[in-house]
């Protein structure tokens, strides 16, 4: 359900600070962009993403496991409330959850997510400490479509970052996180503009 203008919808999902969302809020006001967050929503209700988002007058919705029976609950939860905004993408801006059937069912393949490493290399939640004790010259990001599994979803695009020789994992996720930043911005922009498409492995933007 695209804005009168056109515009796609784009639902940010965050556990955490949300320096991308801050990227992606900055990016949105130009209507040449083509994309603007309309919701954002978090599992922790704590999560500094909230705070940059009510700021910035974007509604927000907060699904916390703890208050839910079960896992299949918190599911089905997650998929309503991201449905409540009607996206037409989905972006995980640093969700540390992984995302169940109900919403893959329901958005994918519309749900792009981000991972401080390389993919295939290095999946899963410490990316950048596996790629700096695998003694890597060279990591990044990837930015992805989610599926079933962590981190196995078909790639749209990647930064490249080198290692330095004094880095630890510190230093070397920060400057990640900066090309991070850069690479979705660009990345959900040219989404939003041209769509996608996905032929076996490989994603066509435009």
């Amino acid at each position: 359900m695209r804005g009168a203008d056109g515009t796609c919808r784009v639902v940010v999902l965050v556990s955490g600070a949300g320096s991308n969302l801050a990227a992606l809020l900055a990016a949105h006001g130009d209507p040449a962009y083509g994309a603007r967050v309309v919701g954002v929503v978090s599992d922790k209700p704590a999560a500094g993403g909230l705070t940059l988002a009510r700021t910035a007058g974007v509604p927000t919705a907060v699904v916390a496991p703890q208050d839910f029976a079960d896992r299949p609950a918190w599911d089905v939860a997650l998929a309503e409330s991201i449905g409540v905004f009607h996206p037409d993408l989905v972006v995980c801006a640093g969700f540390m959850r992984i995302i169940g059937s109900p919403t893959l069912e329901r958005f994918a393949p519309r749900i792009l997510n981000t991972h401080p490493a390389l993919l295939p290399s290095f999946p899963g939640a410490h990316g950048v400490r596996d790629a700096l004790a695998y003694g890597v010259r060279v990591t990044g990001c990837t930015v992805h479509l989610l599926d079933a599994g962590v981190d196995t979803g078909p790639i749209v695009a990647q930064g490249v970052v080198g290692v330095e020789p004094d880095d630890d994992e510190a230093s070397l996720h920060e400057r990640i996180k900066a090309v991070e930043r850069e690479l979705l911005v660009r990345t959900v922009g040219e989404v939003a503009r041209g769509g996608l498409r996905v032929e076996g492995r490989r994603v066509v933007v435009g």
